[in-house]
């Protein structure tokens, strides 16, 4: 797992701590220096990718591209997700993940909750950080700085060292890996519903036809105000999704169900 953004682990870092929106986070990292004019290839989660796909290369062998990695931004992330999740012991960042599943290996960027025992998940500002896990080291995590002008002019001035210097170029890998988007996550469900009685249930059924289970929920609000906040055990992806095009199809269901991963406690050790 890698948080190897720094300009969205600042948006996010300051969402948290200030109460801050989105935007008025992203102004701050602008006039900060940590995010540029046009921040998209950073919120949008093209700059991680890109950054994810070679560190599968490196790690596992095999070539990897842009395309092959699948990703999402933080664009349309809200306080209130933030709020909620406090209530779980949770945080919120732009993850990179690769990693091997079966035969072949996952790669992908998106938002994700950890639990407060991740080593991620006190990485905050515009701190990088990678956690590797093996059989033979168990588990490391490397961070530093990950924004800024400094930051960014000492990788240029290395790459300019390096190409004066003549170093070995790496050499790319002789085929490419096998890649599967078929892997299990927990998941945040933000649900706005119609507050009458049997909501609760009939969410919990429709979740446990798709084989999701629930491991805790919040409620809060009245009227057709209310929010059903869940956290769910791992499940398959498509599994989940499923579950969640028909939620949004319950006559109760007042907005499109907002889902986002949760790394589980049990993941890293």
């Amino acid at each position: 797992h890698g948080i190897v953004n720094g300009t969205t682990n600042f948006i996010l870092s300051e969402m948290a701590s200030t109460g801050a929106d989105y935007e008025e986070a992203l102004a701050q990292a602008q006039e900060l220096g940590f995010a540029e004019a046009d921040p998209t290839e950073d919120v949008g989660g093209g700059d991680a990718a890109a950054k994810m796909a070679l560190l599968a290369q490196l790690a596992f062998g095999g070539w990897v591209s842009l395309e092959d990695v699948v990703y999402e931004g933080i664009e349309k992330l809200t306080t209130e997700d933030i709020a909620y999740a406090k209530e779980f012991g949770l945080a919120l960042k732009l993850l990179g993940t690769a990693e091997r599943v079966g035969d072949a290996i996952s790669v992908r960027v998106h938002p994700a909750f950890l639990y407060a025992g991740h080593p991620l998940a006190s990485v905050n500002g515009s701190f990088n950080a990678v956690t590797i896990e093996s059989q033979a080291i168990t588990e490391m995590t490397l961070s530093g700085p990950g924004a800024g002008g400094p930051q960014t002019a000492s990788a240029i001035l290395g790459d300019v060292v390096s190409l004066m210097e003549g170093a070995p170029a790496i050499r790319p890998p002789a085929a490419n890996a096998k890649l599967t988007e078929e892997v299990e996550s927990a998941f945040y469900l933000h649900l706005e519903v119609a507050d009458r009685p049997g909501v609760l249930a009939q969410v919990a059924k429709l979740l446990g036809e798709h084989g999701v289970s629930v491991k805790s929920v919040a409620q809060s609000g009245l009227g057709d105000n209310a929010r059903l906040v869940m956290v769910t055990h791992p499940i398959l992806e498509a599994s989940f999704n499923s579950a969640c095009e028909q939620l949004a199809g319950l006559e109760f269901i007042r907005s499109a169900p907002r889902a986002i991963r949760v790394i589980d406690e049990q993941f890293i050790g």
